[in-house]
């Protein structure tokens, strides 16, 4: 593994002991040299930890209590300790190391169920989180198709009403060629651009004005073309507002409040 860990969830897997042993062992040498995914293997690890100290005290079925007793009582028939032996005195609680051998039994018994309840677990949270992201990104997706929805319904809307103009804008001399064009509804306070300019300087971008009647311009977008292939985008011009003309400057990268370079493109709303 040359890069980054780039699944957030190796970090969990590996933690939990889950990956195989490729993938472990790729981890573990990318670890060696990377003190960024150290980290984030730490941040895992409490992850897991924490996950395992929540985890509910499950009592134990009734089948396997008495698996448990048979292999307690198999276990003191064969190990039957000497009578040479020290024992506790009769009635006395067994104080040694590890309490008595049914209690050491029942814990090795256990032990091995709760690590496999914890890593099947661990491995339904990390699920549980890729399953997230996934729905987190079929939202987006829905979302982006709902406004393409919105937008090809207002695009309808505009291009049949009897009332939308068509405003051709007109290449200024010693500037980028290009085509460009802007349809407009005066009434649904609308516009769609239409039309391709060759790229603009890489300082630089290329702006959208509504020129109203009254006042200052009103910026209507602003792009940068990779390539002279042509572009579409639909807007809204503010309420109240009817427009007289359309313009495209040269601003600087990111446009401008209002224009301050030449203009590219011109064309009055007739």
């Amino acid at each position: 593994m040359n890069g980054h860990i780039t699944r957030e969830e190796d970090f969990d897997l590996y933690a939990l002991g889950a990956l195989d042993a490729d993938e472990k062992a790729a981890v573990e040498s990318h670890l060696l040299s990377c003190a960024d995914c150290k980290r984030k293997l730490a941040e895992a690890q409490g992850r897991i930890a924490a996950l395992g100290l929540s985890a509910p005290l499950v009592p134990p079925s009734v089948q396997a209590r008495e698996q448990l007793l048979r292999q307690i009582r198999a276990g003191a028939t064969s190990a039957a300790p000497s009578r040479s032996e020290t024992l506790p005195a009769r009635g006395a609680r067994d104080t040694r190391p590890g309490g008595s051998p049914a209690a050491r039994r029942w814990d090795w018994f256990f032990a091995p169920a709760f690590a496999a309840l914890l890593v099947t677990a661990g491995l339904l949270w990390v699920q549980n989180v890729r399953l997230g992201k996934q729905l987190e990104g079929l939202r987006a997706s829905v979302q982006r198709q709902q406004r393409q929805i919105e937008e090809n319904g207002h695009l309808a809307h505009l291009l049949s009403a009897k009332d939308t103009v068509t405003v051709s804008l007109e290449p200024m001399p010693g500037m980028p060629k290009g085509a460009v064009s802007v349809m407009y509804n005066a009434k649904m306070g609308e516009l769609m651009y239409d039309g391709w300019i060759d790229p603009p300087p890489s300082d630089k971008s290329y702006q959208l004005w509504v020129v109203p009647m009254e006042g200052a311009p009103i910026s209507a977008g602003v792009f940068n073309p990779a390539t002279s292939d042509e572009a579409h985008w639909m807007t809204k011009v503010p309420a109240g507002v009817t427009a007289k003309a359309f313009a495209v400057t040269l601003e600087p990268a990111g446009g401008m409040p209002q224009p301050t370079g030449p203009k590219v493109f011109v064309g009055p709303v007739s």
